[in-house]
C-alpha cells in the first residue's frame, strides 16, 4: 500500500486524495442519472452536491477538533492542520444539516433529495476507505490471523506488523449497503427510507467495525470510541423517527 502513487515534478498524486476524488465523481454519475429518471432537476442536483461537499467537509474537521480537544489545548497547531485528521460522522451530519437548509431555502421536499443522494454517499464512502488503505490511516488492531495486512512505509500505520484490514471492511460495508439501497429504492416507498435504512445499516455496521480498529486519534470515551456512541444515538433516533411516522400513518 502505497499512499504517493504517481509524483512528476513538484506534483505528487495521493492515493487517499485519488481515491476520494474518484468516489465522488462516480457517486455525482449516479445521483444524476437517478435524478433524470425521477424528474427532478439537475441544478439543484448540482447545487446540493456542491453546498453538502463543504458542509460534509466542515462538520468532518471540526467534528475531528472535538474529539482532540486536549490534544489541540497542549497543541493548538493541530488546528492548522487542514490535510489530515476528519470523522466521517461529522461529514455525514454536516452534509445533511446543509442539504436540510437548502432544501429549506428552496423550498423542496428534503426527504425525497435525501433518499436520491444517500445511495450515493455510500458508493463514495466505499471508494474513500480504499483511500485509506493506500495512506494506512484508519488501520485495524495488530492480528495473528491469516485475514491481515503489513504495511512497511506507512505514515500513519505501525510498520512491519500485521493489522486488520478495517479499511477494506468499512469498504465492504459500503458498497454493500449502496447496492442494497439501490435495490430497494427501485420501488415506490415513503420519503425518507432509503435514508433512514441507510443511517441504520451504516452506523450497525460501523459500530462493529470500531472494536477491530487499532488508531486511538478518532477518540474514546468510557468503553467505546466516539463513533459507537454517535453511532448508537443514530440508530434510536431514527427508529424513534420511523415508529413515530408509523404510529401517524396508523391513525391517519
Amino acid at each position: 500500500m502505497y499512499n504517493e502513487l504517481i509524483r512528476i515534478g513538484p506534483v505528487t498524486i495521493y492515493g487517499y486524495g485519488l481515491m476520494i476524488a474518484i468516489g465522488i465523481l462516480i457517486a455525482y454519475k449516479v445521483v444524476v442519472y437517478r435524478a433524470a429518471s425521477r424528474q427532478v432537476e439537475l441544478s439543484h442536483v448540482s447545487s446540493l452536491t456542491f453546498w453538502s461537499l463543504l458542509g460534509g467537509l466542515a462538520g468532518a474537521k471540526l467534528l475531528f477538533w472535538i474529539t482532540q480537544m486536549n490534544n489541540i489545548i497542549h497543541d493548538p497547531s493541530m488546528i492548522l492542520n487542514f490535510s489530515e485528521g476528519f470523522v466521517v460522522y461529522g461529514g455525514i451530519i454536516g452534509g445533511i444539516g446543509v442539504g436540510y437548509v437548502y432544501c429549506k431555502k428552496k423550498k423542496l421536499n428534503f426527504l425525497k433529495y435525501l433518499d436520491l443522494f444517500v445511495p450515493s454517499v455510500a458508493l463514495a464512502q466505499g471508494c474513500g476507505r480504499i483511500g485509506c488503505l493506500l495512506a494506512g490511516c484508519c488501520h485495524g488492531k495488530e492480528t495473528d490471523s491469516w485475514f491481515g495486512i503489513t504495511f512497511h512505509e506507512s505514515e500513519l500505520a505501525p510498520n512491519d506488523v500485521k493489522l486488520i484490514p478495517t479499511q477494506i471492511l468499512e469498504s465492504v460495508l459500503s458498497l454493500s449497503i449502496f447496492f442494497i439501497l439501490m435495490y430497494i429504492a427501485r420501488r415506490k416507498r415513503t420519503n425518507g427510507l432509503i435514508a433512514g435504512l441507510y443511517l441504520i445499516f451504516y452506523s450497525l455496521g460501523r459500530f462493529i467495525i470500531e472494536f477491530f480498529r487499532g488508531d486511538i486519534i478518532r477518540g474514546q470515551f468510557g468503553t467505546l470510541a466516539t463513533s459507537q456512541w454517535i453511532a448508537l444515538a443514530v440508530v434510536l433516533i431514527t427508529c424513534i423517527v420511523f415508529l413515530s411516522k408509523a404510529q401517524k400513518m396508523k391513525t391517519t
